[in-house]
């Protein structure tokens, strides 16, 4: 990683792009700090630590502290996000879509404008419903309906922001914006989590103690970093045998390749979409002020990442098996509508290719679907491993952090998927130096 880096710096080209994205990135946390016009932060700030349940700690992580300090950056990209897996979605169950995605690079473009109109649609509703739900309690001083206005035109102007910076980092900087753009909020949350750490299990403790303590804290993140690695880099490669043909009067074809299937075929999406829907009822109960008892608080409780592995409130370790549930169906339905082993084997078939020993056609497809069952199954193990990690040790010695598996997932996977990026364009460059002499 680091000599990748060293001989970027040596490209001019390169050198530009992460000078750009660096310039992108203090962007980004100086617009974390400007707060909202009309607001009082220091009300959001008592409220939110308040709060007991880990929803609007996910949430807080992934806008970098912005949510949590009613900056103009407090949605973050997430409106993104979540436009791009429902236009995504949707692709699969509107034809007209469907099209678009096979129209190549201006298919691509059209579904990228849509995306955006969506995403600034989902800002603006996330923004109301924020604005009316925290106005009425004493977000905003003597509110009316100016104020509201300009809390609302603020919060969604910041989040389209983003986006717009995202796509400029793809462009004109190192590529994957929007990836780096949440990586960086992410990032920017874990110098306090280290910080409450050590004064949680280092500080004030003996030499030996607080020793042993620093040592279980590093190898924890380490063995999760190393799991995100193996876990993002694991592929099994299909053989792809391609049979000879006569064009014209030469003999073409007959190449081997294969078919890359990964085994984290769906990557971090089945821990959001998970994490996301077990936080709903959290967030409505938040929001509406309700205080639950009896029952519904027990549910309540199960559902928050926070009481999981608490030994002085097993009952609460169930929402643990939802969880776990939600994160191997998400991966399985998300795999479903991204990979289409009929397809694959249509177009195998049409180029005069087969798997060794599989027939084309029908055959390839079962095939494909049942290799497809198998990596599913073992990525989505992956997850969960890696996601309860983290949980497991917050949940056994109370250690509070808003960064977990689900972030060490995003960190690891877009550095390294930065990092190729870098080298494919450092290659570019070293065969078009080589095409002009």
């Amino acid at each position: 990683m680091l000599e990748t880096l060293k001989n970027a710096f040596r490209v001019k080209d390169i050198r530009k792009k992460l000078f750009f994205t660096f310039c992108m990135i203090i962007v980004i946390r100086l617009g974390s700090q400007l707060p909202v016009p009309g607001v009082n932060r220091s009300y959001f700030s008592q409220w939110f630590a308040q709060q007991s349940n880990d929803a609007f700690n996910f949430f807080s992580a992934f806008t970098g502290g912005s949510f949590e300090k009613m900056s103009i950056f407090a949605l973050s990209i997430t409106p993104y996000i979540t436009s791009s897996i429902i236009i995504q979605l949707l692709t699969i169950a509107i034809p007209a879509l469907e099209e678009m995605h096979k129209d190549g690079e201006d298919g691509r473009k059209k579904i990228a404008t849509i995306t955006r109109y969506v995403t600034v649609a989902l800002a603006l509703i996330e923004s109301t419903a924020m604005t009316v739900g925290f106005g009425r309690s004493g977000l905003i001083p003597d509110m009316n309906f100016l104020k509201g206005l300009t809390v609302v035109v603020a919060l969604t102007a910041g989040s389209a922001f983003l986006m717009w910076i995202g796509e400029r980092i793809t462009e004109k900087g190192v590529g994957n914006g929007i990836s780096i753009v949440l990586m960086v909020n992410i990032l920017s949350s874990i110098p306090a989590d280290m910080t409450g750490l050590f004064e949680m299990f280092v500080k004030g403790k003996s030499i030996a103690h607080g020793a042993l303590a620093a040592l279980i804290i590093v190898a924890v993140i380490l063995v999760t970093i190393v799991l995100v690695i193996v876990l993002n880099d694991a592929i099994r490669k299909i053989p792809v045998q391609y049979a000879k043909k006569m064009q014209g009067r030469k003999m073409v074809g007959g190449q081997s390749t294969f078919i890359p299937l990964k085994v984290n075929t769906a990557g971090v999406i089945p821990v959001i979409f998970a994490s996301s829907l077990m936080s709903i009822p959290q967030i409505v109960i938040s929001f509406s002020g309700a205080n639950p008892t009896g029952i519904a608080a027990t549910i309540i409780g199960m559902l928050s990442q926070g009481n999981w592995f608490n030994f002085n409130k097993p009952v609460y370790s169930i929402g643990l098996i939802l969880y776990i549930v939600l994160i191997v169906f998400f991966a399985y339905f998300y795999t479903s509508i991204t990979f289409n082993p009929i397809e694959v084997a249509d177009n195998m078939k049409k180029q005069g290719g087969f798997i060794p020993g599989i027939r084309p056609g029908k055959p390839t497809t079962d095939y494909l679907n049942k290799i497809l069952g198998y990596l599913v199954f073992l990525g989505a193990a992956g997850l969960i491993i890696v996601v309860l990690v983290p949980v497991f040790f917050n949940g056994v010695f109370g250690a509070q952090v808003s960064f977990g598996g689900t972030s060490i997932i995003i960190i690891v996977g877009v550095i390294l998927e930065t990092l190729k990026q870098i080298e494919s364009q450092m290659l570019v460059r070293n065969y078009k130096g080589f095409l002009s002499e």
